[in-house]
């Protein structure tokens, strides 16, 4: 069926509306990270009167970047992999074998996607806090307090989708690698997580960008030797003046492994959500 021509200019109108939509935000952002702070503070212009890569040199100097970027990437990196390693074993339960509890147990998975966060941040204050008082294990202030609070929300979406996604991998090839002589967990390592490849990126995806840009947690359950990018560009606002040009810089900077990460894998991102929602 022939597309009316009315309906090729509303797309194109509305698809042009929407590109310029999500790309001011980001021209502004890059010419506002080459002016000088001065031209920054004085009236708002499209177009930089001084072109400067100086906010670029001077932003990791003005607070300690890298060691952000660091906390960060290993916060992040790692509460997602374990989160996924994890959700994978729950979720290859879920969807290959039947046993009591089964449904209550999902059900209260996908229910705690339903709270805030900001409700689980006092108890889990206060957890860390007596668990380094009692046992000395120090989860405040620690990376590894921060990877342990990140995966009790990337944790359930991720066991949620990865067993819509196994439900949509054929039990027939479960079959098969039992007949060639594998045992229920060759044939998971062997035949299943193969399968689901792209089912794991996509949630590896989503539970990395959620852990990345995440302030609430970060703010409270962190110092400033373990402060990560999202709390700790505040930093360069300070009592006498604030670095615009350099917050611009730097969160520009700090895009662009998420940004590079995602064009790379949004093939497995689009073939993940897909299946994962056919459950």
């Amino acid at each position: 069926m022939r597309e009316p021509m009315w309906f090729k200019w509303t797309r194109a109108i509305g698809l042009a509306v929407l590109a310029l939509f999500a790309l001011i935000p980001v021209w502004v952002m890059v010419t506002s990270a080459l002016k000088p702070l001065a031209d920054v503070q004085e009236r708002f212009t499209w177009w930089p009167s001084h072109l400067s890569a100086k906010p670029f040199v001077e932003m990791w100097k003005t607070i300690p970047l890298a060691d952000y970027f660091v906390n960060s990437l290993v916060v992040s990196t790692v509460a997602s992999i374990a989160s996924v390693v994890v959700a994978l074993l729950a979720a290859y339960s879920l969807s290959r074998y039947r046993f009591r509890g089964r449904q209550a147990f999902s059900v209260v998975v996908l229910s705690t996607q339903m709270f805030p966060g900001i409700l689980f941040l006092l108890p889990l204050y206060v957890i860390f806090v007596n668990l380094g008082n009692t046992t000395g294990l120090q989860l405040y202030g620690s990376r590894t307090g921060l990877i342990v609070t990140y995966m009790t929300f990337t944790l359930p979406f991720a066991i949620w989708m990865l067993a819509g996604y196994l439900d949509s991998v054929p039990r027939e090839l479960d079959e098969a690698a039992k007949v060639d002589g594998c045992g229920p967990l060759g044939a998971f390592m062997r035949v299943v997580i193969p399968a689901a490849m792209p089912g794991i990126v996509a949630v590896l995806i989503y539970a990395f960008m959620t852990a990345w840009g995440e302030v609430l947690f970060a703010s409270v359950l962190t110092d400033d030797s373990t402060r990560t990018l999202a709390v700790g560009l505040q930093g360069y606002a300070t009592q006498n003046n604030v670095y615009w040009n350099q917050i611009m810089a730097a969160a520009l900077t700090v895009s662009v492994p998420i940004v590079v990460g995602f064009l790379v894998l949004q093939r497995y991102l689009v073939a993940g959500m897909t299946a994962g929602s056919v459950k």
